[in-house]
């Protein structure tokens, strides 16, 4: 009696098993993924908004400034009058 119906489940389970094999498709454009970015986050101490030449500072800053030319400035941040919640942030995300 078990045997009677051990055979249609077997060729059932063996029919979507081999129905739900794909064969390899070459990605397409859709699905190739995107180049990640380049983060760089730079921790100064004592160091105030305008203080670079890319923010409109009196200290002349070639590279800072070359960096923020081409990359991303971010301009709207806020920190508290102390260092140490903002540090904690920065190193625990």
């Amino acid at each position: 009696m078990m045997i009677k119906f051990l055979y249609p489940g077997l060729i059932i389970a063996t029919l979507l098993a081999v129905s739900s094999c794909e064969g390899r498709q070459e990605p397409t454009q859709e699905q190739v993924p995107l180049k990640k970015p380049n983060i760089l986050v730079i921790v100064a101490d004592d160091m105030g908004y305008s203080d670079i030449g890319a923010f409109g500072g009196e200290i002349i800053t070639p590279t800072l400034d070359q960096l923020a030319s081409d990359g991303l400035r971010l301009s709207n941040f806020h920190v508290l009058p102390t260092c140490s919640p903002s540090r904690s942030v920065l190193l625990s995300g």
